[in-house]
């Protein structure tokens, strides 16, 4: 049988591997921000992204944290009612917003940030620092080549 007629194997199939991965990884973090501020997942990569870059639409943010932007539309609504986030009119484009974190989101943030890398410490701790390095240059591959992979295929779908 060749490899186009075998059934396909989900737990030995890589992007399977890799979001189960993720999933995991990032639903074990979650009990440290939703202990704390009873934030989600797509709430604390808002206010961390806010954290690194400061001012950002919706859509910036979005781009960057390759989340959907009705769960960023969602996430946005619930930091802002919660007073961790602000968002300022764009006078240029009314459309959008400018959104930043309030002093109460800034030190929710301050006080996560220590804790996050905690955790990702503990977490790469079995692993051997050279296996550390391989793994962050694989990582940064596969990522390299998917955008590739996307890029050609969106190219081959243009209208001719």
């Amino acid at each position: 049988m060749s490899n186009d007629q075998r059934p396909l194997e989900l737990e030995g199939f890589l992007p399977y591997r890799l979001n189960v991965l993720a999933e995991t990884v990032s639903q074990s973090l979650a009990g440290i921000y939703r202990r704390d501020y009873a934030i989600s997942v797509p709430e604390w990569r808002i206010m961390a992204t806010l954290g690194q870059f400061g001012t950002m639409t919706a859509k910036e943010i979005g781009e960057h944290s390759r989340m959907h932007k009705t769960k960023v539309s969602r996430a946005v609504a619930s930091l802002e009612h919660r007073s961790f986030l602000q968002r300022t009119a764009n006078t240029r484009d009314m459309r959008e917003s400018f959104l930043q974190l309030t002093e109460k989101g800034i030190a929710a943030y301050r006080k996560l940030v220590p804790e996050a890398h905690r955790f990702i410490e503990a977490l790469v701790a079995p692993l051997d620092p050279a296996d550390r390095q391989v793994f962050d240059r694989v990582l940064e591959q596969l990522a390299r080549r998917a955008e590739e992979l996307s890029a050609d295929l969106e190219g081959s779908n243009a209208p001719a």
